[in-house]
């Protein structure tokens, strides 16, 4: 239990038990991960079903789905997300993308690209249904097992910083295959539940899982744990999308 204390506590703000982080304990905390995403998609599913009944088609109910996410995580992807932004932005070289992902000052890019995301975001949500929006809720565990994956196979960027340091003493095989089993389970749920609309979904986290392998090796040398933060966002913004637009396709 100590080593999922240790991970809702790095990457949510739902409180936790204080303790003292001992090596043994870090070393399967990135296996729990995904039970982050557990959390958030069983609240967001909550919330679309109270406010479908509250403020049913409202801009102000998308607008609280868009926020359940980011409460919970209290922003840290988002984050990572807009200190990506700002680096690819600068068209830099590996070693300034790098420096500006340690600035803690935030650039235009940042701002323009984030502004952009919350749109596109709550935009999508004001189109979901119930049956896309459980599939959106099981995508908050998909991101995060692909995500945790991530941080065991892909190069680091770093030998040091908050994702390196947190991983050095993580038994890494292990976390990959709990995170393999964690997306086939979801990713089955998905084909279950879905049908044609969970395949276009996990199409999509695919596809943008490995053009985040692509980016994150060829601009920074591989990933980071603001990297990381930037793969979660846009991977469960293109599952809310591949949901919403799959079914109006798909119908």
């Amino acid at each position: 239990m100590r080593a999922a204390f240790i991970a809702f506590s790095m990457y949510s703000r739902i409180p936790m038990p204080m303790f003292e982080w001992k090596e043994e304990d870090m070393k399967y905390a990135m296996c729990f991960f995904p039970a982050i995403g557990m959390v958030i998609g069983a609240v967001f599913y909550g919330m679309f079903l109270l406010l479908s009944w509250l403020l049913p088609g409202s801009f102000l109910a998308a607008g609280i789905l868009l926020a359940v996410p980011i409460f919970i995580t209290g922003g840290i992807h988002m984050d990572g997300f807009m200190d990506t932004c700002d680096a690819r932005a600068s068209y830099g070289d590996r070693e300034k993308k790098l420096a500006i992902l340690k600035d803690t000052h935030t650039g235009a890019f940042a701002v323009i690209f984030g502004a952009l995301y919350l749109i596109l975001y709550a935009a999508a949500c004001m189109e979901l249904d119930r049956e896309t929006a459980v599939l959106v809720s099981i995508g908050f565990v998909i991101s995060r097992s692909l995500s945790g994956l991530s941080t065991v196979t892909f190069p680091e960027a770093r030998k040091h910083g908050m994702l390196a340091d947190f991983m050095k003493d993580a038994k890494k095989k292990t976390v990959a295959v709990w995170m393999v089993i964690l997306f086939l389970a979801a990713a089955v749920l998905e084909l279950f539940l879905g049908g044609r609309i969970g395949g276009i979904i996990l199409s999509a986290s695919i596809l943008i899982f490995f053009y985040y392998r692509h980016m994150a090796v060829k601009e920074f040398g591989g990933v980071t744990g603001d990297l990381a933060g930037f793969f979660l966002q846009i991977c469960e913004l293109g599952i809310l999308l591949a949901a919403v637009i799959g079914k109006a396709v798909i119908g």
